[in-house]
């Protein structure tokens, strides 16, 4: 387990960026190219700006990065609850990253199965990096407390049809997809995410009530206000 704690939001995205660099750069040294899975909400927003801007969109060969989503709302890609949108504002526009290497999960589906395995057969391989937001009640991607999809090890990709917060039907990598994933970054910034922060990292719990359980060993990034219940923990 790896977890920093920053001052705000703004210390805490500038280091992610550059753990994302650092991720993206050791996947081209591997296998010339680079995997990176996207979440939506506002804790990544910071972190996609950054990596839009100088210095740090020179530093990544956009090129031969494939650009994944680990969730997705089930609305057209314009929509403005879209994940996909709000990347594309933030990151893959001004990076100016090919469309080609951008595989967006189709949320606008009417049958959602059929988004599911369109998508999951682009994940051949375990991907380089996958960014998480965390919510309140600890879910990540769109994996709520109670799923049934949080035992699923055979897909790496699933239909949701009963989020408890709308839209209730949504597209999600599973806890398959994160468990190969080579790195995993985890953001928690706010005070309305130390409950989660604190359960998610406590020795013991179960990931059916908090989700983010099962990054629990993964990298974590969290900002003062969200690490305020965690007991003596240091970044």
């Amino acid at each position: 387990m790896s977890v920093r704690i920053f001052s705000d939001a703004e210390s805490l995205a500038d280091a992610g960026t550059d753990l994302v660099v650092l991720r993206l750069g050791e996947g081209f040294a591997a296998r010339g190219r680079a995997s990176l899975a996207l979440s939506g909400g506002r804790s990544p927003r910071g972190l996609y700006q950054r990596l839009a801007s100088p210095p740090r969109v020179s530093q990544i060969d956009w090129s031969r990065v494939r650009v994944f989503f680990a969730d997705e709302r089930a609305v057209p890609p314009t929509d403005p609850e879209s994940n996909f949108r709000m990347a594309r504002e933030t990151l893959i526009d001004p990076a100016h990253i090919p469309p080609r290497n951008v595989h967006r999960m189709k949320g606008e589906y009417p049958d959602l199965e059929v988004a599911v395995e369109e998508y999951e057969a682009h994940l051949s391989e375990a991907l380089d990096l996958v960014i998480l937001g965390l919510g309140p009640d600890g879910h990540i991607a769109s994996l709520f407390p109670g799923s049934p999809l949080l035992g699923e090890r055979r897909r790496r990709v699933a239909a949701v049809l009963e989020a408890p917060k709308p839209p209730p039907h949504r597209l999600t990598l599973t806890p398959l997809a994160l468990e190969e994933a080579r790195s995993v970054l985890v953001l928690g910034i706010g005070p309305d995410k130390a409950e989660a922060v604190a359960r998610a990292l406590s020795n013991e719990g179960d990931p059916a009530a908090t989700p983010a359980r099962l990054v629990r060993d993964r990298e974590w990034l969290v900002d003062r206000a969200a690490a305020a219940l965690l007991n003596g923990r240091s970044g």
